[in-house]
């Protein structure tokens, strides 16, 4: 069978009880996206988030986001109105090069950059966003990988900026018929259910259909599964679908071994 990368979001952690589910996650994916102060995150959270990624022998991703701590990034700034495109930029280049950095610091480095809520799903639809962020990336290392949801403005803005691009999955998050997340703002967009996320995990690994928010078959293809830490029992999700994945035959290995 296919070899699949699982992939967390992490370093957004500010309590001790979070921290742990965030290790605990940890143990158990191939990749893991730290934030980098955008959204959240901070010095401290990222050395810590880095140290655990290396024990763990894991891919290491910059998750960079809008300038938004208070709405941890999931609120829309619209280029131009609410922040400039160059003020974007640096502040990107900013947040992935402090990652970088520390993460030279502690003897790794990191390999992709995936941006983070709202800064990730506007991308999705606007190319002139997508095409910043994959040019934001090139010019910082044109062999970092850029990761994102597929079929997208995404998609082609790495394509066009030289990048390699892994296609995203989410395990935990409902889609709409046109194969985009559901808003958190609507009800289900969150699924709550440890069987119904090991159900799309699968179903997405092995490239059959999910069911979309209105119950409609959807085909989505992708290189990796993606599982957000702040999402309830995120640890214990983290291990189940591992072990589902095994179970079924899964190679569950970094994207980059199998690129």
């Amino acid at each position: 069978m296919r070899p699949i990368d699982l992939n967390a979001d992490t370093g957004e952690a500010d309590t001790p009880e979070w921290q742990a589910i965030e290790a605990a996650v940890l143990k158990h994916v191939t990749s893991a996206n730290i934030a980098c102060g955008g959204h959240a995150g901070d010095h401290d959270s990222m050395s810590r988030t880095v140290k655990l990624a290396k024990s763990n022998g894991i891919n290491i991703g910059a998750h960079p986001a809008y300038p938004d701590k208070a709405n941890f990034g999931r609120k829309s700034l619209s280029l131009g109105d609410d922040i400039s495109y160059k003020n974007l930029a640096l502040t990107l280049t900013e947040q992935i090069k402090t990652l970088e950095e520390i993460a030279a610091d502690n003897g790794t480095s990191i390999s992709y950059v995936k941006a983070h809520g709202a800064l990730y799903n506007d991308a999705v639809f606007n190319p002139q966003l997508a095409g910043l962020i994959a040019e934001v990336v090139a010019d910082l290392n044109p062999n970092l990988w850029l990761m994102g949801a597929p079929s997208s403005c995404l998609t082609k803005a790495a394509q066009d900026a030289g990048l390699k691009f892994v296609a995203e999955g989410f395990i935990d998050r409902r889609y709409t018929d046109d194969g985009h997340l559901q808003s958190r703002k609507e009800a289900g967009a969150v699924i709550e259910s440890n069987s119904d996320r090991e159900a799309q995990a699968l179903a997405l690994w092995q490239g059959q259909n999910i069911t979309t928010n209105t119950g409609k078959a959807l085909n989505l293809q992708v290189q990796t599964l993606c599982l957000h830490s702040d999402s309830p029992g995120a640890d214990i999700t983290a291990a189940k679908i591992k072990h589902a994945l095994l179970d079924q035959g899964a190679k569950i290995e970094p994207f980059i071994n199998a690129a």
